[in-house]
């Protein structure tokens, strides 16, 4: 496996990566694709590809060119029009994408995939994923990833393609995710607020003075802005995975971020990489329920990697059954861990706090010595 890109430099060694591009850039805040825009973007990809890195391409934009094809003059607001106008806007920007990409040297073939969140929950449906993807990138097609609008509701939303595009390199264990957008990078300002904002070249963490910065932003056809691009770094550096938010007005900028210029704020990997099955437990299943643990427990599920026994256990919420992925809380009630769990929730509520010689004496059995075990935990 490739080692973590601790810094700029390493990102010339990145051989498989993932681009997202916001709706923004796509349409130039209009309700139309900027199809000169979008040739562009495929000629900078291509470029990427030939310097011999696999690249997927995570799109938003279907909404905005629907809508100008549907007849809207402003963004959608019903769920319906949002839907119909994704329908319509898909089908486009495939077609615009396939005939960029067609006119490359040498011409390449993309494939698409529409996912929606609860196409990553279910471990089967991510395996599915992250094979088609697998099966594109040996084939040398491009696969453009985006949000099934037609059929996502509240519910099953990801909200924005920022985390879907750090979801997408999770599980195509990428090396690197770039966010093209229409700031330079992250800024020590809101610029609205103050034009001599500078760029933050380097964010070694993601820390809560840092998220005090992303003002609340986001086009009249985007859903995403600042927030959640921080959430999307917060994700791609805990698998161990670098992340670079760059201006995208000019694509060939991707370029200059993998021959390691400092363009952009880069966000290095926070640690090792995780392995694949870790990957899907850490950041694309959903949580059923919460465990609350001592610090004595805490300490040794962080530190000595060592698996959850009843003893170390203070409290359960949610109702779940046996195999069910559940999220470890510490004493102040965050978060920490996620992990299948062995034991349903009523069951771990009746041997908290006790050695693991009394679980039989309450269950009747001993099925398993840890309610959640090493192999199955992985720590955020």
């Amino acid at each position: 496996m490739t080692s973590p890109l601790h810094d700029r430099a390493a990102l010339k060694k990145a051989r498989r990566v993932v681009v997202k591009v916001g709706t923004s850039l796509l349409t130039g805040g209009g309700l139309h694709v900027n199809r000169p825009y979008l040739r562009a973007l495929a000629a900078a990809l291509g470029e990427l590809w030939n310097q011999g890195r696999e690249v997927a391409l995570v799109t938003s934009g279907a909404i905005g060119a629907g809508a100008g094809q549907l007849g809207f003059e402003t963004r959608p607001q019903s769920v319906p029009e949002r839907q119909a106008c994704a329908a319509a806007g898909q089908v486009a920007l495939m077609h615009y994408y396939a005939e960029a990409f067609r006119k490359q040297t040498p011409p390449r073939a993309v494939g698409q995939l529409l996912l929606t969140r609860d196409g990553l929950e279910d471990r089967t449906r991510y395996l599915n994923a992250r094979h088609t993807l697998e099966a594109l990138f040996e084939r040398g097609a491009v696969p453009i990833v985006n949000e099934n609008d037609t059929v996502s509701v509240d519910e099953i939303k990801f909200g924005d393609n920022d985390r879907l595009s750090a979801l997408v390199a999770v599980a195509a264990e990428a090396q690197a995710l770039v966010l093209l957008t229409d700031v330079p990078g992250l800024l020590d300002a809101p610029p609205r607020e103050n034009p001599d904002a500078k760029l933050i070249s380097c964010v070694p963490e993601v820390t809560a003075r840092i998220e005090a910065l992303a003002a609340p932003t986001g086009s009249f056809l985007g859903t995403g802005g600042m927030v959640t691009k921080l959430q999307a770094a917060k994700i791609v550096t805990a698998a161990g995975e670098a992340m670079v938010l760059v201006g995208g007005h000019d694509p060939r900028v991707l370029l200059e971020v993998f021959d390691g210029r400092e363009v952009g704020t880069y966000f290095p990997p926070r640690g090792d990489r995780l392995v694949a099955r870790k990957r899907w437990l850490a950041f694309s299943a959903r949580s059923q329920g919460t465990i609350r643990v001592d610090a004595g427990a805490r300490e040794a599920l962080v530190k000595r990697h060592k698996s959850l026994l009843p003893s170390g256990i203070v409290s359960v919420e949610g109702r779940f059954g046996s195999g069910a992925l559940v999220e470890l809380a510490g004493p102040d009630g965050q978060a920490f861990a996620r992990g299948l769990a062995n034991y349903t929730a009523a069951e771990i509520d009746a041997i908290r706090g006790l050695k693991t010689q009394k679980i039989a004496q309450v269950l009747g059995q001993l099925l398993f010595e840890e309610v959640v075990h090493r192999d199955n935990l992985v720590v955020l």
